[in-house]
């Protein structure tokens, strides 16, 4: 089996780290397999990707193709950016068809909507092209349509949640096969033992008096993750309440309009009055030594959650995970049991949230080894290859279609 797989950037956001887990397994499980990636831009992406026996190659997206996005809608601007991206579309297909041929793949598995297009027109013919769908295509007006058009052409689909499936078989409808595929996380890696990050030092601030408890929001810098929500939430905690709380992240994305700049948050945390009390890491690749540095791990996306990728890494490494109950996210966790959660840009119910697990060290405690053991059951990544394998075997042989999973989260009395 040959399977190249195309992605549009060579950073490490939560999808391209999604993509590590899924090749890593792949390698492990099936040795004699090829496999390949190509990138849109160079990144650790590309080396951690080599580093794991992957044939891995740059093919650069022009910036007007990179920075191009529909979240915000039609606008002028839009529309100005398509028509430069779409001449300069041409010669880059023209590379893109040219590495892939250079590949012989069997499978194209495509991870991002710009690749979702560029795989299917620059595949050879005949070569099958299965869809990796990381986000709810019905909220984007322009692929939307665009992936309609394409169906037909799409062998496959994984969606990674169940909510992510239902939304991609109401706009794809049933010409095309969606399968159930939960992310994963190394659980050798996201675990409660380990590198514990200097979060002080990484923000240019001063270590904070002893029995602090630590708070953190760890995300891209993307709009809709819920930074302003979580600044609001912590400038109506209690005034006696001794925490710290850190945002951890940055700008990975080359789409314009769509992600936050620290200067910005750093002007909102200032006008809340808390910015004494918040520190701006930026980046970090090591995002498990900065989780097992933090006493609450706090997600606040303030749209559907696909998935929820830092829920299930703080769950691993064993910390108090308040997240937000919406999409993908609320398959992910019991609330009450191994997470809490939040209405979803709701920062009063935050607040309370945080302000509970602050007073009460023995809850963290309890919540943090139920949602370890949540991650062991649910989220062990070695189930990657056990689900993809027969997608794959399936689609190349024309067999029918294999089983799907359907996995929800266990509920259990909070007691």
């Amino acid at each position: 089996m040959r399977i190249l797989y195309l992605n549009p950037i060579g950073e490490l956001g939560g999808a391209e780290k999604s993509l590590l887990d899924i090749l890593a397994t792949l390698r492990a499980a099936e040795p004699e397999w090829r496999l390949g990636l190509i990138a849109g831009g160079a990144g650790p992406l590309v080396t951690k990707a080599g580093g794991l026996g992957v044939t891995a190659r740059v093919v650069a997206l022009p910036a007007s193709i990179a920075g191009l996005g529909d979240a915000a809608g039609l606008t002028w601007r839009f529309g100005l950016r398509s028509a430069r991206a779409a001449m300069e579309s041409i010669g880059y297909l023209a590379r893109l068809r040219q590495a892939i041929r250079e590949f012989h793949p069997d499978i194209i598995h495509t991870n991002g909507f710009k690749m979702h297009l560029l795989g299917l027109w620059a595949r050879p013919r005949q070569v099958h092209v299965i869809w990796h769908i990381r986000d709810y295509i019905s909220r984007r007006f322009v692929m939307r349509r665009l992936l309609q058009l394409h169906r037909h052409f799409c062998t496959a689909a994984a969606g990674i949640s169940q909510s992510v499936c239902r939304d991609t078989e109401a706009v794809l409808g049933p010409g095309v096969k969606v399968y159930c595929i939960y992310n994963a996380v190394d659980l050798a890696n996201y675990s409660p033992e380990g590198p514990v990050a200097d979060l002080d030092a990484l923000s240019g601030m001063a270590a904070p008096e002893s029995g602090v408890v630590r708070i953190g929001l760890i995300a891209t810098m993307a709009r809709w993750k819920g930074h302003a929500v979580f600044l609001k939430a912590l400038s109506r905690l209690p005034r006696g309440l001794s925490y710290r709380a850190y945002v951890i992240g940055g700008s990975i994305y080359q789409t314009e309009d769509s992600q936050y700049g620290v200067e910005e948050l750093r002007a909102v945390a200032r006008e809340l009055k808390v910015i004494d009390r918040v520190g701006f890491t930026g980046f970090l690749a090591d995002t498990a030594s900065a989780m097992r540095a933090l006493d609450i791990v706090v997600h606040a996306s303030t749209q559907p959650e696909p998935f929820g990728r830092v829920i299930v890494e703080g769950m691993a490494c064993g910390r108090a995970v308040i997240s937000s109950a919406t999409g993908g996210a609320g398959e992910l966790i019991s609330d009450g049991c191994d997470a809490l959660s939040h209405p979803p840009g709701d920062d009063a119910v935050l607040a309370e949230r945080m302000a509970e697990l602050a007073h009460s060290p023995e809850l963290r405690i309890r919540l943090g080894r139920a949602a370890r053991t949540t991650a062991e059951r649910r989220f062990e990544r070695g189930r990657l290859a056990a689900e993809l394998i027969p997608v794959y075997q399936s689609i190349v042989t024309g067999g029918g279609a294999v089983g799907e999973r359907a996995d929800a989260a266990v509920r259990c009395d909070a007691g």
